[in-house]
């Protein structure tokens, strides 16, 4: 591996990493605890350099995405969580992609940025050891380990993969919207993360209107209406009253 101090040499500031680096010495000043911005430096550094050529379909390079979740933890952190303001947020959020889909390791994170990080990181991946689970299960995951924080992460993660869904197939697009419904809607209803909740449904609605497609988006309305309530039966809150309301009134969009 390289010298570990060498990223300060290899730096480059890109427009992306210059939107995040605005914003936090902005949120820097409305903090009691500023964040090292140095430490956030080194996560973009590794994020870029681990996703390197990789493109989103919308033709943007694929870590202006893990920036821009960065951001929004950021502004949220700061805002709602002081606590949670911390490069350590912020580096697994730059981060979050890197085990599933780079030759970045669980085991070299620990060693460049420490374990704190890494298990935020590893909590987001969705490749396990034993295979690849689904969002739900990740979720399922976080939640039954209380694992909040990392939850905040894959919560901002999905607003921004919906944001920028329209680049994707209808396909495609039924699904996350289907599965954000379904799991992370709910969730961040739960855990009355309401401006999270509310910009979900929003960008759900949103692209679900715009849509040319009548039969997409029939397909969509048809989807949400017959999907089981099983599908939230081994999750911790299981029988919480406040959730299953929200259930049936997802049901009945």
């Amino acid at each position: 591996m390289e010298d570990l101090s060498s990223w300060k040499e290899r730096f480059e500031e890109c427009i992306y990493a210059k939107k995040l680096l605005d914003k936090l010495h902005y949120l820097n000043t409305k903090v009691v605890n500023p964040i090292n911005l140095e430490e956030i430096k080194k996560g973009i550094y590794y994020a870029r350099k681990y996703h390197g050529l990789q493109m989103r379909k919308s033709g943007d390079p694929y870590y202006s995405h893990p920036i821009e979740v960065a951001i929004m933890v950021a502004e949220f952190t700061a805002a709602e969580v002081p606590k949670l303001y911390t490069s350590v947020m912020i580096q697994a959020a730059l981060l979050h992609d890197t085990i599933e889909d780079t030759a970045l390791t669980e085991e070299m994170i620990t060693k460049i940025f420490g374990e704190e990080v890494a298990k935020h990181v590893e909590g987001l991946t969705r490749v396990k050891p034993y295979g690849k689970i689904t969002a739900e299960e990740s979720l399922n995951i976080l939640v039954k380990q209380k694992r909040y924080d990392t939850v905040l992460i894959k919560l901002f993660d999905r607003i921004h993969n919906v944001q920028t869904l329209g680049a994707k197939s209808p396909e495609k697009q039924i699904k996350i919207l289907t599965e954000t419904l379904k799991n992370f809607i709910v969730l961040a209803s739960y855990l009355e993360l309401f401006e999270i909740e509310a910009k979900l449904m929003k960008y759900c609605l949103k692209l679900n209107s715009l849509k040319s497609n009548l039969q997409t988006a029939q397909n969509l309305q048809n989807s949400c209406h017959n999907y089981s309530f099983q599908t939230f039966s081994s999750l911790a809150f299981q029988n919480d009253l406040f959730l299953k309301q929200n259930l049936y009134w997802l049901k009945s969009l």
